[in-house]
Parts: structure tokens; C-alpha cells; sequence
């Protein structure tokens, strides 16, 4: 039996004639399209198709679905076929018709179809149809998210809008920014285009009338500057509509619009013009934005002839604008199956098509759906802003679109910018409050980074809250959930713990009076506002740091959990004016080791973190063993008597782990590798096997960067696991500039790849929610049927144009054995406690000299502590 291929066609040519298909346009509504439409091409002859998947008989997905399929002898086969192709249909049953009213007389697996299956070679006109019901006892599956999940309009996923292609990396609407976009982004995604006209009537794609700052024309013509009133604005540059084709062509280059993100990919790409624009999105749903008819009208341009005059080249799925006049203009011209969407602006703003401002019109959804099938917000409509970029409750406008029989599509999203600290620098996290954890879902989201939008709405919404799972890659927190609250306080340890962190970490420090407790720094200046009490008088201590402090063995545990002391929440983007959850940049408490140790213990933790270092200064100089002080606590909190919580003791300093080798300890021994390193000599890889079980990595040695983008990947990982040494990462971070620009600003991209290529056995992080998240989700567990969306699309440097190649960079050091070797720990040194009462917690054993006598130390100037306090503050 001969196999026949599923291409595609315009879906105009497969609509079936009204006169003579009566029975099934009632069936299946065809005022909105049916549901499945499938032609079957013969092996002699190449004919196009659509795939059209609706979740319901009555209403449309927002966008179809498009794909190559192998028609199969078997229908199981085939269905099974339909729902890897189009998840949105899983958890449904399938009925298959044939056009043209032939009975359905036979049913196999639960499935109607045409007897004599599988078809004999159809005629070019031969098409099957299919329709969907709800499976009443479907069971769950792993993978995209079911339609039923989602509280859209039509009850189908939400569209991904991908704004001008890949925007967020490539210029906007040029050639590589919609391949790329189609490559990394879910099936179905929709491509935007802002129609901008050319003096001499052509369509072309550009994000402004004004294209100062999205291309080169200022350089090619710039003696061509013009002012004119757009919207009742001055506005000063070089516009679109006083150039022609031939001239903008033949000139001028696109460039990025956002002067953050990279440049490396302007001055490559030709202006699009809208049927190329077509030409190049192919199957892809085609979104048209229309900006400023009127401004146009007004210098002899008439854009709604121009949008009428295409519709025969272009597949118009969807035309959006800002002026409801316009919209209502073309309403009844461009044909049903082109949905219109009215866009609203800033709701003090005036629509000169209706003299009335945006929040008047807001007022007025029933008008609106007399004129358009939807409507596009900018997010703040739907999720208010306090002043200090805090969330509000979220209005009804969702509730009220959806109530009116309008979609709702939100608008502004980007990986790159400063959004609500709610989402904790999480873009990712920010779309998912849009379609499913804020109770409601919008219908479409509009991005410049659709493969964001693509994981949320594919692969993350909806989560289950099954309990942790504890299996690899463990979740690990840095200073507890350092990224939103300060580091190593009740707070933060709290917070990574609810967010679903496996391990917690105390980086182990001591006081004056021998306390041991958990401090990100043994600087207090790096943590805490210790500049602005009576305990600023800094110190040098050479053997730590070369520049002046105010260390924890400078103040007793009294004064260091007094109120006068605050913690200082970490901001270590700082220099990009990125800070974190400012509420509470002072809040929470700091622990003794014990209370830490107690609250593992309490938890449904898998263990704990503990990180010694330093070790050779206090023992030499303040008197204590540290090591023998941290093993004594663990003791005494009975994590000897107890298998459940494992103990992993981290160290950048190898004679820490070669005492407590010799011990014979039970903890797990974990080795913190130099940063900055790109390979392991064989030697130190032996060196290493000696004293340590695992090894933490900075994340950014796993590659070579240039100018910000991955040039190579490093063999460090690789060779450190050949040894048999399990692997731990550090430090990932969800604000978007640290990470490299291969992973478009998204943290859960970042992770994704991590875990995928390397295997690791854990991740430190800032964010252990980001982390936890990304191992709940639905997708990466599907094998070779994971969207692609979810599997790292390459290394742009590697796989695109670049105008200049990012300069080659010389292969990172190897770590050799001298480096790893140390000369063991020497023995604490006697010392005496000051009388400063009692402390409680883990303490030394007191013997000689008190800290500040053991070691002699610089008292800083006045001058200098002035200069100190001053730095630190601006930090």
C-alpha cells in the first residue's frame, strides 16, 4: 500500500464549497473553520495543506498548528502521529469523516473510520477530516499542557507572538530574526510584522515609522532628517514614508533598536518588505500590526487599501493597530478568517480614529467586539505596578474580555527588562503569572524572546506541587535564596527551603567569643551595614583580604545579632543598577550553626551544605580548629545518628578535606575548584580523587566568552566526571545579564542546558525556586518527542552571521597538581576567651590569647574609614 505525505497549502484552496457541503459545514461550524483538515498528496504528485487542530466544534485555536506528517497504514499510528504534532489535542478522541459525505461504517481502538482503511491513492481533491470530543476518563500525560488547563477564551493554549521575529537578539523583522524564531519556538507561534508604507507604496516590516534607531539610515541619507506631529507628538528623524523601496534597499541596513543587547548582528540585514516578510515565515501564522494609518492618510498613503490589496499574497491570521477606526474601515473586507485585534496604548492617550482615550474606549468592550474579534494589552492593564516595581492585585480586564467574547493578548514582554521583583528577575516566571498561577490566562502573549513564552505555556504551566523529589541534579541554594533575601538569615533559609531546595548552605564563620555561625562573608561590610554602627572600625588582615575590614572575629555573636546590626541583602549585578527585593534588603536574622543545623533537621531537606574556609588564619591565629569545631556541632545536632540528611562539607582549601579524610569522616567531602580554569591535568584529577567525593565548578569555566557570547565549550566537566568525581555548579542567577547571550536572558534556558549536556549532580543557586521549577516540568522527560523549544538551539556565534566574528580568546588555564596541593592545617593555637558572657551555639575550645592579640592587625585611619564607609554605601 502506497505511503502518502502531508505537505502544506493555503488554506483558502481546501475550504470545500458551501452548496455542496451542507451536512458537514453544520457539523463542524465552518463560520470557524473546522477542526483537523488533512489532504492527502499522492506519491506522483506534490499538493499543499493545513493543519487546523480547534479544541472545541465551536470555537478556534487563536492560530493552526502546521506540519509534515507520513500518513500510516495503521489509524492508532496516525492518531498517535496527530497528538505528538499537536499537543494541544492530547487527552482528546478522535472521529474521522472523509469530505464529500461518505458513511463512516467501522471503528477501531475507539477511533470511527471509513471503511476500506488505509485509503486507496486519493485524488488531488480527495481530503479527510477529523473532529475531537472530550475523552471522558483521558489519562494524564507527560508533556505539553492539555487545552482543558488553560482558561483562554477558546479553552486552547495561549499564542506565543513572536515580535518581530527573534528580536531580543537579531535586529527586529530581518531574515534571521524569524528563523531564528521559527527554530526556537513552539509550533504554531505567530510572526509580527509592523507594516510601515514607503513613499512609493510598498509594504515593508519595520517596529517604527521613525527608523532612526532600527536602521542605518541616518548614515546613508543624513541630509534627509524631517520632523513631523505622529499622534500629536513632534517627532524628529528619518521616516519611513519619505523614502522609496529602491532607496531603502539599495542603503540602509537594519540595526538593534535596544541599545543593551548586542550589535553584533547590525548592518547584516536588508529591510523585509511584507511579502518577503510572508516568503520567510512560510507556514507560520502572520500577525500584521498597522501603527499610524492616520498619519499616513495624511501624506497620501492609504493603508487599508494597501492591507486589502495584499490579502491574496499574504495569509493575514491576524491584524492588530491602534486605531479602532482603521480596524473598523477593513472589518468587513479582509475576509473571516482574519481576526482583528484592537491594541490599547497607555490609557491617557488619545485614539484620533475615535476621538477618545484608551481608558474611555477600555470602558466599552461590547462596542469594541462589534468591530474586532480581540483585543491586545500593554501587561500593566492586566497586573498593576506600584511605584517601587511591586505587583498590585490584577484587574478584571481578562475576566471582563472574556466575558464580552473578546481574546485578550498581552503585550511588552522582553527577557532584558526590569520587571516586577515578584518575579525575581524570572521572565519566565512573569509569563506564567499571565496564563495559569494568577487564575486566570490571556489569550497570546506578544514577546521579543518567543522561546520563553514557548517554555512557559509548553512545558510549565500548571505544575503539579508534588513533593520534592530530591533526585539529581540536586537544588542547592547559595546563602539560603539569596536572590531575595538577605544572604544566610532566617529569611533566606526559610525561602529556599518553601521554594523547594534540596540542600542548604552554611558558609561557616566564627566571633570573637568562638561562636560558629553561617555568614556569606567574613567581611561584615560585604553583608551587613556594620559601616553604620559603633562596630565600623576596620581592620587589615593581609592573609584574607588586601584591603581593609570588619571581620566576624572582630565582634562578639551579642553584638552581631544586636539590632544595631542589619543584614544587607547581595546585589551582585550592581554595576548594571540591578538590585534585589529592596523591602527587604535589611530584613531577617542571622543563625548560629546550631539553629542552622536544627532547621535542616526539621525540614524535608535532603541534607546540608556546610563551607569551611579559611581554616589555616583562625587556627593559627584566633586559637580555633575550626574544622573539629564543625564536626563537633554536627554531633551534637545528631546527624551521627541519623541516615536520612547528608552532610556535604565544601572547601576551596584542600588540607580541609585531607583532616577530615583522615578522620574518616561520613560526610560527603566536596572540593571548590580555582575560578577561571577550562581543564584538569591528569595529575590534579589523581589529587583530587585522594580527599574529595566532588568538586563545585563556576559555571562560566564550562566555556570559552567573547564579547559575552560562547565561542567554545571546555573540557573541564568532561574530564572531571571521567574521574569519577561528581559535579556541582555555581553560581546561577536569574538576572538576565549574568548569562551569556546564548541563553537570551532566561535562567531556565541556562539550566536547561546545563543539565542536559553535563549530567551535573547539583546546582548552586541564588534562585533554588527557578531551579526546582525547571525539574518539574513536563517536557524534558519526553525523550526524542521533547519540543525543541526545550533543547538548546546552539551557540549563536557558531550558527549565524556576525558583522565582525568576537575576537578569538586563548584557552583557559589547566588546573595542575601544585595548585591543589596544600600543606596540612596547622593546630589551633592556644587562646583565651574574653569574659563577654554566655552565647550558646558551637564554640571553640578556649585556650591563650583572645583573637584581637593573636594576630597583629592595622587599625585603618580615620580618613580611610570615611573612604570605606563612602564605598560602601555607593555599593
Amino acid at each position: 500500500m502506497a505511503r502518502h505525505t502531508l505537505v502544506r497549502r493555503r488554506r483558502s484552496r481546501l475550504l470545500p464549497s458551501r452548496r455542496t457541503q451542507p451536512g458537514l459545514l453544520a457539523l463542524f461550524g465552518l463560520h470557524q473553520e473546522p477542526h483537523l483538515r488533512i489532504h492527502l498528496a499522492g506519491a506522483d504528485e506534490v499538493r499543499h495543506a493545513r493543519l487546523l487542530v480547534h479544541p472545541s466544534t465551536s470555537t478556534p485555536m487563536p492560530m493552526p498548528c502546521a506540519t509534515h506528517l507520513q500518513i500510516p497504514e495503521d489509524v492508532t499510528t496516525l492518531l498517535q502521529q496527530l497528538l505528538l504534532q499537536f499537543p494541544c489535542a492530547a487527552g482528546r478522541s478522535w472521529k474521522l469523516r472523509r469530505w464529500g459525505g461518505v458513511d463512516v461504517t467501522k471503528e477501531q481502538n475507539g477511533v470511527e473510520v471509513l471503511e476500506g482503511w488505509p485509503p486507496p491513492l486519493p485524488s488531488p481533491r480527495c481530503c479527510w477530516a477529523a473532529s475531537s470530543w472530550p475523552l471522558s476518563a483521558a489519562p494524564p500525560r507527560a508533556g505539553p499542557r492539555l487545552p482543558s488547563d488553560y482558561k483562554t477564551l477558546s479553552g486552547a493554549a495561549p499564542l506565543v507572538i513572536a515580535k518581530g521575529g527573534f528580536s531580543g537578539v537579531f535586529p527586529d523583522s530581518c531574515q534571521d530574526a524569524y528563523s531564528f524564531a521559527k527554530d526556537a519556538s513552539a509550533p504554531g507561534t505567530a510572526m509580527w510584522c509592523d507594516v510601515q508604507l514607503t513613499k512609493d507604496g510598498v509594504g515593508v516590516c519595520l517596529r517604527d515609522i521613525n527608523m532612526n534607531n532600527c536602521t542605518t539610515v541616518g548614515q546613508a541619507y543624513p541630509a534627509r532628517k524631517r520632523t513631523y506631529v505622529i499622534d500629536g507628538v513632534h517627532k524628529t528623524g528619518w521616516f519611513v514614508s519619505d523614502f522609496t523601496i529602491d532607496e531603502l534597499r539599495s542603503a540602509v541596513y537594519l540595526t538593534q533598536s535596544i541599545w543593551s543587547r548586542t550589535e553584533r548582528f547590525d548592518n547584516i540585514y536588508p529591510i523585509v518588505s511584507v511579502t518577503d516578510f510572508q516568503y520567510l515565515v512560510n507556514s507560520s501564522a502572520v500577525w500584521l500590526n498597522v501603527q499610524h494609518p492616520i498619519f499616513y492618510k495624511q501624506h497620501g498613503l492609504d493603508m487599508s487599501r494597501y492591507i486589502l490589496s495584499i490579502k491574496k499574497q499574504v495569509s493575514m491570521d491576524y491584524i492588530s493597530s491602534p486605531e479602532l477606526g482603521f480596524l473598523k474601515n477593513i472589518s468587513a473586507r479582509v475576509g473571516r478568517k482574519t481576526k482583528l485585534v484592537y491594541s490599547f496604548l497607555d490609557k491617557a492617550l488619545l485614539d484620533h480614529s475615535m476621538n477618545q482615550t484608551y481608558g474611555s474606549l477600555l470602558s466599552n468592550l461590547t462596542f469594541i467586539k462589534s468591530i474586532a474579534s480581540g483585543i491586545m494589552a500593554p501587561k500593566d492593564y492586566i497586573w498593576p505596578v506600584t511605584n517601587d516595581n511591586y505587583l498590585k492585585p490584577s484587574t478584571s480586564i481578562v475576566t471582563d474580555a472574556h466575558k464580552a467574547g473578546l481574546e485578550i493578548y498581552a503585550s511588552d514582554f522582553a527577557n532584558d527588562r526590569i520587571i516586577p521583583y515578584n518575579y525575581s528577575y524570572d521572565p519566565l516566571a512573569e509569563y506564567l503569572n499571565f496564563i495559569s498561577d494568577g487564575g486566570f490566562s490571556v489569550d497570546g502573549v506578544l514577546s521579543d524572546y518567543p522561546i520563553t513564552a514557548s517554555e512557559a505555556i509548553g512545558c510549565f504551566a500548571n505544575l503539579n506541587s508534588s513533593k520534592t523529589d530530591h533526585g539529581k541534579p540536586l537544588v542547592i541554594s547559595h546563602n539560603g535564596a539569596s536572590g531575595d533575601y538577605p544572604d544566610c538569615t532566617d529569611l533566606a533559609y526559610h525561602s529556599a527551603i518553601d521554594d523547594g531546595a534540596d540542600v542548604i548552605d552554611c558558609p561557616v564563620q566564627v566571633t570573637s567569643d568562638g561562636v560558629l555561625m553561617c555568614m556569606s562573608s567574613i567581611n561584615l561590610l560585604d553583608t551587613t551595614n556594620v559601616q553604620r554602627t559603633p562596630f565600623a572600625t576596620p581592620s587589615l588582615v593581609p592573609e584574607i583580604q588586601s584591603t581593609p575590614g570588619i571581620f566576624t572575629f572582630n565582634l562578639t555573636w551579642a553584638n552581631i545579632n544586636s539590632s544595631a546590626l542589619k543584614p544587607k541583602i547581595s546585589s551582585p549585578v550592581s554595576d548594571y543598577y540591578l538590585v534585589r527585593n529592596p523591602r527587604y534588603a535589611n530584613q531577617g536574622k542571622f543563625l548560629k550553626l546550631s539553629d542552622f543545623l536544627a532547621i535542616v533537621m526539621d525540614s524535608d531537606l535532603s541534607g546540608a551544605m556546610i563551607i569551611i574556609e579559611n581554616a589555616a588564619y583562625i587556627a593559627k591565629s584566633l586559637g580555633i580548629d575550626i574544622v573539629d569545631s564543625v564536626t563537633t556541632a554536627l554531633s551534637t545536632a545528631g546527624f551521627d545518628n541519623q541516615t536520612t540528611k547528608e552532610v556535604l562539607i565544601q572547601s576551596k582549601d584542600s588540607a580541609v578535606l585531607v583532616k577530615l579524610k583522615q578522620q574518616k569522616t561520613k560526610t560527603k567531602l566536596v572540593y571548590t575548584l580555582p575560578s577561571g580554569i577550562g581543564d584538569a591535568s591528569n595529575s590534579s584529577l589523581k589529587h583530587i580523587k585522594k580527599f574529595a567525593h566532588a568538586v563545585v565548578v563556576d559555571r562560566i569555566s564550562v566555556f570559552t566568552l567573547s564579547y559575552d557570547f560562547i565561542i567554545r565549550q571546555n573540557r573541564l566537566v568532561q574530564d572531571l566526571q571521567s574521574a569519577g568525581l561528581a559535579v556541582y555548579a555555581q553560581v546561577f542567577r536569574n538576572e538576565f545579564v549574568a548569562h551569556p547571550l546564548d541563553f537570551f536572558g532566561d535562567a531556565t534556558v541556562e539550566i536547561n542546558y546545563y543539565v542536559q549536556s553535563f549530567n551535573l549532580s547539583g546546582i548552586i543557586t541564588d534562585f533554588p525556586k527557578t531551579v526546582r521549577r525547571y525539574k518539574k516540568n513536563t517536557c524534558t522527560v519526553l525523550g526524542k518527542d521533547m519540543p525543541t523549544y526545550m533543547r538548546h538551539v546552539g551557540f549563536l556565534v557558531q550558527n549565524r552571521s556576525f558583522q565582525t566574528q568576537p575576537p578569538s580568546v586563548a584557552p583557559m588555564p589547566t588546573l595542575n597538581s601544585s595548585s591543589v596541593e596544600e600543606p596540612p592545617l596547622p593546630p589551633a593555637a592556644p587562646r583565651n576567651v574574653p569574659d563577654v558572657g554566655p552565647s550558646g551555639g558551637a564554640t571553640a575550645t578556649p585556650g591563650g590569647a583572645p583573637p584581637s592579640d593573636a594576630h597583629q592587625t592595622a587599625t585603618v585611619s580615620t580618613g580611610m574609614l570615611l573612604v570605606m564607609v563612602s564605598a560602601a554605601l555607593l555599593i
